[in-house]
């Protein structure tokens, strides 16, 4: 854990069913313009939920231009683009309605409309000169926590991986959190983004980087996640479910953007680049070997992370404790339907190589609680493949 750390949180979060209906308002003590760039995707438009978005904008007297290019694995030239349109319209705020994707491509649209040039050269961390146009994140899924996080994870096409921007300035202003824009939400993605926000909670608690701050939105993250994600996966429309889900994203987003993940996502983000993986499958499938791994250096916090999931480890060490926590994530990811990372499109062992060495690479490598090299990620990726 860390000896000296920092904790601040730009985004005003706001969280209730219905809270959909009052952005327009909220949106008017951002900015006295009335020029709103609405981010989206074809399906979270197909379902509704942007048409309520917007309806609530002109009700407040703003005019919308909607711009819904953005794909899963957001990519660099559709961000690109979105800039510029963003800047053509002169938008005084940028609204993103959607997962992950949408919200990070938000943020950089943002970023690329306010002062332009390529994503590539804001690549890194502190990168960005200063303020940007304000971005309010609307998650229709529980899973990447990006409406309160300081960072945008998009893909180069150029050189088929992903890249981080990371910055206090890409964080949104407003969060409006509405567990109502997920009932519908089909149930593959609802188990990919539930287990991408578990993953968030476990990560950010046992990472080097974490401090006592994030330490409890990550505990109580883990508390509100793992019992209601396979219930929202049975029944998603069960409320108190998908409230449940809704908090535990956000809060493992304040968690892991105030410490960090580790190789989880590291492996993750290296298949995103190169095969075009939905990100929470990606974290998925290698959530149960990673904690196997990392459990050696740090039984005592994979048991702590063990009880906040409500598992029973009544006279467990702390050794047996992880081991339950490792066997129970491949469970509840098998149960949820998850797949096997032998079965995911295009998966080729010759890359593993590759694999590895990328996600060494991984800024956030650093950041896990075990030492991990190359030639840990290369077994991690044959064991997960053959199991």
């Amino acid at each position: 854990m860390l000896s000296r750390y920092g904790f601040h949180l730009p985004t005003r979060i706001e969280i209730g069913a219905g809270m959909l209906r009052e952005t327009g308002t909220m949106a008017t003590e951002l900015t006295t313009g009335r020029r709103a760039f609405i981010v989206t995707d074809p399906g979270v438009k197909a379902a509704g939920i942007t048409g309520r978005v917007e309806s609530s904008l002109i009700e407040a007297g703003f005019n919308c231009c909607l711009y819904q290019a953005v794909k899963p694995n957001p990519k660099d030239h559709d961000c690109e683009k979105g800039g510029e349109e963003a800047r053509q319209f002169k938008a005084d705020v940028i609204v993103a309605v959607g997962g992950g994707s949408v919200i990070d491509s938000a943020k950089t649209i943002a970023l690329l409309q306010t002062y332009g040039d390529p994503l590539t050269a804001y690549e890194g961390r502190g990168k960005v000169p200063g303020a940007l146009t304000p971005v309010i994140a609307i998650p229709t899924t529980a899973g990447t926590g990006s409406e309160v996080t300081r960072s945008a994870v998009i893909n180069d096409t150029k050189r088929n991986l992903k890249i981080s921007v990371k910055d206090i300035n890409l964080t949104p202003r407003l969060a409006v959190i509405d567990p109502e824009t997920t009932y519908t939400l089909p149930v593959g993605l609802t188990a990919s983004t539930g287990m991408d926000a578990l993953v968030h909670a476990i990560e950010a608690y046992t990472c080097r980087k974490a401090n006592p701050f994030s330490d409890a939105m990550a505990l109580a993250a883990m508390e509100m996640l793992y019992p209601a994600l396979p219930v929202v996966v049975e029944n998603g429309r069960d409320k108190t479910a998908r409230s449940a889900m809704m908090t535990g994203s956000v809060m493992a987003g304040i968690a892991f953007s105030h410490a960090d993940v580790g190789a989880v996502h590291c492996l993750a983000e290296a298949i995103g680049g190169l095969y075009d993986t939905a990100h929470g499958i990606a974290n998925s499938v290698f959530l149960p070997s990673v904690t196997a791994f990392n459990a050696e250096a740090d039984p005592e916090r994979h048991a702590r992370a063990a009880r906040a999931c409500g598992l029973d480890t009544t006279n467990l060490s702390p050794e047996e404790a992880s081991r339950l926590l490792t066997q129970q994530l491949a469970s509840i990811s098998a149960a949820i339907g998850i797949p096997k990372f032998s079965n995911l499109d295009q998966v080729n062992p010759q890359d593993f190589e590759y694999l590895a060495e990328i996600s060494e690479q991984n800024g956030s490598s650093e950041s896990n609680c075990r030492p991990i090299r190359k030639n840990d990620y290369l077994k991690i990726l044959q064991d997960c493949y053959n199991s």
